[in-house]
């Protein structure tokens, strides 16, 4: 039975909404599991009491935090260090606190190689295309590059994260050993040669997700073909549209909900130098 004692350090999640995270339940099960004297919370913290509460954190030595939107950019004007992903991926999900010293990591993109990985798909060397501009894109984009992916083929709209996803781009040629371009989502043509030069597709959208579940990111599943690893950060529903479409064109596919699970599971191992049991954790709160 999990109990508080005068020793038990705390560290939660921020940012707005968080009343629906799975977090506090996988963090909590796994601190209890394996016998560590810790406690997960969720906190409603917007960008303008974010640096507040990070030096509440940090003076109540909590052992780190966990940030979702709007604070994942704001919050890195309070950390002492920041990692290299975190710093070309320009926004930080997991804040370690070592001795009142704030470092922060993104964990998103170690979390969706990790699930890849899982699934049999090794992205060295590959070429890879991504869709989206925003920060699930960008940070599993820059994880890709860091990890030897020789390719990435981002694809959006062109919109107002069209520049944003060109300045992604520019980041991950310029600072890392791959070369990244940029396609309008628009250009059938061109999105056509970056799927038929591609073995791994992913859609970092949101982009069919509940409640429209009928879209797809991709407007013509004849683009797909046989042999490409499909993958979606979406995990409600479970199979989205795109899925669907790839498993009808003969692709693999893969959930979103292992990168949610790993990313979180690298975040334990960083806050606590343990291993977070994930067929456990995986078993009693992401079985379908």
């Amino acid at each position: 039975m999990y109990q508080i004692t005068g020793h038990t350090r705390f560290g939660g999640l921020l940012g707005s909404p968080v009343a629906h995270s799975l977090s506090p339940a996988m963090h909590n099960y796994s601190f209890m599991t394996l016998g560590i004297d810790a406690v997960y919370l969720a906190f409603e913290v917007g960008t303008g009491k974010i640096g507040e509460t990070v030096r509440v954190f940090r003076d109540l030595n909590a052992y780190g935090f966990n940030l979702t939107m709007p604070v994942k950019k704001k919050v890195m004007e309070y950390l002492d260090h920041v990692t290299e992903a975190a710093d070309l991926i320009g926004a930080v999900n997991t804040v370690v606190n070592e001795n009142g010293a704030l470092t922060g990591y993104n964990t998103d993109g170690i979390g969706f190689v990790r699930s890849v990985r899982e699934h049999g798909y090794e992205p060295e060397g590959k070429e890879v295309t991504v869709f989206g501009a925003g920060g699930a894109a960008s940070a599993l984009s820059v994880q890709l590059a860091l990890d030897g992916v020789k390719k990435l083929h981002l694809v959006s709209r062109r919109s107002a994260s069209f520049e944003a996803a060109r300045d992604l781009a520019d980041r991950i040629s310029s600072r890392t050993g791959c070369s990244a371009d940029l396609t309008d989502l628009a250009d059938e043509a061109g999105v056509g040669r970056c799927l038929g030069d591609s073995s791994l597709v992913v859609n970092a959208t949101s982009v069919g997700m509940a409640p429209k579940e009928d879209a797809s990111v991709l407007h013509d599943p004849s683009l797909l073909h046989p042999g490409l690893c499909v993958t979606d950060v979406i995990y409600h529903p479970r199979k989205t549209k795109l899925m669907m479409q790839a498993e009808e064109a003969g692709c693999s596919t893969i959930g979103g909900l292992d990168m949610l699970l790993f990313q979180g599971a690298e975040a334990f191992r960083l806050w606590t130098g343990k291993q977070m049991p994930v067929e456990q954790v995986k078993e009693r709160f992401f079985k379908l």
